[in-house]
Order: C-alpha cells, then sequence, then structure tokens
C-alpha cells in the first residue's frame, strides 16, 4: 500500500495525499457478513450531546469481523482483501473448507489465495491465530486477547504491531504499541504479524469536506466561545483570560493535564512498566 498524490489544479489537491488502495480486490462486502449502522450523532439516549463534533457523514454499513478466531484447526483461504469504512487498516474475506466466510483484520503480507489458519499447532505465518504460550518470542502480533475466550482487543488499528518479549509464571510480557509492557494471560489468543495499511498516518485529507464525508464536524476553541458554552470563553475581543479570570478546566471539570486513568484501577496490576518511563 502506498500513497498518491495529485496535481495541485486546487489548493485542497496541493497538499492531498490519499491511499491508492492497489491492495484492494473487491469492490463489495460479503453482504452475510455486513449489518445496518445506526448513526447517533454523537447523542445519547436523551438525545443531549455526549460526544461532541460528531454528525452527517456517509452512510455505511458494519462488517462483521471474527475477532474471535473460534473456528480452530480447519485452514481457510483468502478470497479477497477489502476496504472498510469502519476502521483504518483493511480487512481479509476467508473462506473456510466446509465454505463459512468470515472476515478478519488483513496484516501486512497476507494476500489472495493464502490459507491461514487458527490454533495452538499453526505455524507462526501472518494471519495465522495462536495462544500466546505458541509463539515465537520477539514475534510481532496483533489482535490480542485481554481475557481468554473474550476477542481480540489490543492493537487493532492500522499499523499497530506489538511485540512478544519473555514468558513467565503463566503469563506472557507483550510491548505494547505505545510502549508500554504489560502481563497477559498465555492463553490469551493473538494474531501474528504487523496491521496492514501502515501509510495510514501519513494521510493527508487536503479539505474540511473529506473530514465531513467521515462524520467528523468542526472543532472549535473555548475561547471563541461564550462563557455560557465554554470555561474559557467571553472577554471583549480576544481574551487570554476569559474575560476578567482565567479558567483552567475544561466543561467536564479536569484542569487541562490533569490525569484521568484511575489511580487503584484493577486491571494496573497487569502494566509491568509505563508507556511513559523512558
Amino acid at each position: 500500500m502506498s500513497l498518491k498524490t495529485f496535481k495541485p489544479f486546487t489548493p485542497a489537491n496541493r497538499y492531498k495525499e490519499h491511499p491508492d488502495f492497489a491492495e484492494v480486490t473487491a469492490s463489495k462486502p460479503e453482504k452475510s457478513l455486513t449489518a445496518p449502522l445506526k448513526k447517533s450523532g454523537g447523542r445519547n439516549n436523551q438525545g443531549r450531546i455526549t460526544c461532541r463534533h460528531k454528525g452527517g457523514g456517509h452512510k455505511r454499513k458494519y462488517r462483521i469481523i471474527d475477532f474471535k478466531r473460534n473456528k480452530r484447526e480447519v485452514a481457510a483461504e483468502v478470497l479477497s482483501i477489502e476496504y472498510d469504512p469502519n476502521r483504518t487498516c483493511r480487512i481479509a474475506l476467508l473462506q473456510y473448507e466446509d465454505g463459512e466466510k468470515a472476515y478478519i483484520l488483513a496484516p501486512v503480507g497476507l494476500t489472495v489465495g493464502a490459507k491461514v489458519e487458527a490454533g495452538s499447532a499453526a505455524p507462526p505465518k501472518p494471519g495465522n491465530a495462536m495462544p500466546l504460550a505458541s509463539v515465537p518470542l520477539g514475534t510481532a502480533v496483533h489482535n490480542i486477547e485481554l481475557q481468554p475466550g473474550g476477542g481480540g482487543k489490543v492493537a487493532r488499528a492500522a499499523g499497530q504491531q506489538a511485540i512478544l518479549s519473555n514468558r513467565e509464571g503463566g503469563y506472557a510480557l507483550v510491548r505494547m504499541p505505545s510502549g508500554e509492557i504489560r502481563r497477559f494471560h498465555e492463553t490469551c489468543y493473538c494474531t501474528i504479524g504487523q496491521v496492514g495499511n501502515r501509510d495510514h498516518m501519513n494521510e493527508v485529507s487536503g479539505k474540511a469536506g473529506r473530514s465531513r464525508w467521515q462524520g467528523i464536524r468542526p472543532t472549535v476553541r473555548g475561547m471563541c466561545m461564550n462563557p455560557v458554552d465554554h470555561p474559557n470563553g467571553g472577554g471583549e475581543g480576544k481574551s487570554k483570560s476569559g474575560g476578567g479570570r482565567q479558567h483552567l478546566k475544561s466543561p467536564w471539570g479536569h484542569t487541562k493535564g490533569q490525569k484521568t486513568r484511575k489511580k487503584k484501577k484493577p486491571t494496573s496490576t497487569f502494566i509491568v512498566q509505563s508507556r511513559k518511563k523512558k
């Protein structure tokens, strides 16, 4: 996958860099593996906005992804690599020997016609799923389960990978994409390889309209608002002090820069080394 540039016939084209979709081999999704997707506009069941800057966007269908890989010790063939509007990476359509089809996240190097399988006896090659106890040390993995049988939760975005660094006492030590070293139970399943579409982070939209197609509404600075709308709003003209005094808080009460993670979160015991430790 690579990015393509455009001749600057318009201001939007001057810096625009979009994916070329060269790896995508199918234009329409498998109908049996899609589901309707309703837009919320960032509002809850009371109609109040709980997540700002959401709304509009192109209509989508949800692709049902097999994050659990429950079909074990059965080989499957990759039929196609497809675009998924609901995630940053590409997805791969599999067909098992009994005719069943499923979608998985497409890792780097997975091509049409390749064979993949899930199970503790599967070879460690891209697209195969196996428990952490069976993965060789130093291998790049993604789609890792936090709890055995719970389905992949970790390292699922485009270009993400985690490195299995060690095993001790029934747990595997995994270096996360953030740099954090975390313990996972060695029976948790993961998928071998790095998630595809690695150049996603280098994409340049080129214009605000493309963000609107994706359902992202404009973001306005708090100091441009009125005092009723934001703690930093108000003031005669451009006021750095928020109309007389400075309010270093967000609309929800967090001081800017304040840590939001709970100090006594139970899962903190699984963190061996923090991502902020140098």
